[in-house]
């Protein structure tokens, strides 16, 4: 069986076909057009080449920013703002002809984590974003635990807990609440930040590498950030307790996270002792197509898929 998965970027668009074991049969990338019509029409392309490469025709899943909303069906919430309000799923089943497995790019990773990455055989496994902005995801026994509302593991837009008097109320954002670990943890956060404390405007990647120099301002900032991040994490071991954490994202790459947090973690931790794993996603920017292809896990091995995929009928609504 073949398993097609997009990956929404704010910048590009990928699509990959997966077989059965996970080994790629096709990847092919493109430029986020920035509209609306335009979308759907690459998505469309992507999906066409990569299932002429593979040879065969695929399920069809699609990993975005922002999520569904169960009350309207709209998308909600993106950073690719033209998509929120539209109808993305089914416009993208009309233009396809196929049904259409959305879901958020933090779940994605989540997912992709969880059936075959650094999570694998984890029990309950929640995945980090930390990029541009940040997100989570949350598998459990290798399946999406998404919630009623299509918001569970939304992780970024909660409050950074155990504020210090400086950090009160918190920077506004975009969401419209104040003090979300989207502008604390992200690495737009990390800048913001070091800009606050310096007047200089730098780069997430120029500030890790000055504080690896022991520049003192930016040795101060990765400081305010990993107790930040600790924090964050923290909550998450007291509400889920997950075996793993995985993160993904541009600092997911600094390795001194891995040394660090562990400790700074385990004393805000309701507990005597926390043993959670914390690792980079083993597929790094690739989760997120892998996670999209993998949408359709539960329905990939049974007969009813099998002749759904080859009639073409729909097996799958929400």
């Amino acid at each position: 069986m073949i398993q097609v998965g997009i990956d929404f970027g704010g910048t590009k668009v990928e699509a990959a076909a997966l077989d059965a074991q996970g080994n790629y049969l096709a990847r092919v990338r493109a430029p986020n057009p920035g509209a609306y019509d335009a979308a759907i029409e690459t998505v469309r392309d992507l999906i066409a080449q990569v299932e002429q490469q593979a040879g065969g025709r695929g399920t069809i899943g699609v990993g975005a920013p922002g999520s569904i909303s169960p009350t309207t069906g709209v998308m909600r919430n993106s950073n690719s703002v033209y998509l929120n309000g539209r109808t993305f799923r089914e416009d993208l089943t009309a233009a396809l002809g196929r049904d259409v497995r959305l879901a958020n790019d933090a779940n994605c990773l989540a997912l992709s984590e969880a059936v075959d990455g650094a999570a694998a055989g984890a029990r309950v496994a929640f995945a980090i974003i930390l990029g541009t902005g940040c997100g989570g995801g949350l598998a459990v026994d290798g399946r999406l635990v998404e919630g009623p509302n299509g918001i569970a593991g939304e992780w970024g837009h909660i409050p950074l807990p155990w504020p210090k008097p400086e950090e009160s109320p918190g920077p506004q954002c975009w969401c419209g609440q104040r003090g979300c670990l989207e502008m604390w943890v992200s690495g737009t956060g990390l800048r913001h930040d070091f800009t606050a404390a310096t007047g200089v405007h730098a780069s997430g990647e120029a500030i890790i590498d000055q504080f690896r120099l022991g520049e003192p301002a930016a040795v101060a900032a990765f400081e305010r950030y990993v107790d930040r991040l600790s924090r964050a994490i923290a909550v998450l071991a007291n509400i889920v307790d997950p075996d793993v954490l995985v993160l993904g994202g541009g600092l997911s790459n600094v390795a001194e996270l891995y040394d660090r947090l562990p400790g700074l973690i385990a004393p805000r931790v309701f507990s005597d002792r926390w043993s959670a794993r914390i690792a980079p996603a083993r597929w790094g920017d690739a989760s997120g197509v892998r996670g999209a292809a993998r949408l359709w896990n539960d329905l990939a091995d049974t007969p009813a898929a099998a002749r759904a995929l080859a009639e073409g009928v729909s097996t799958y609504s929400v």
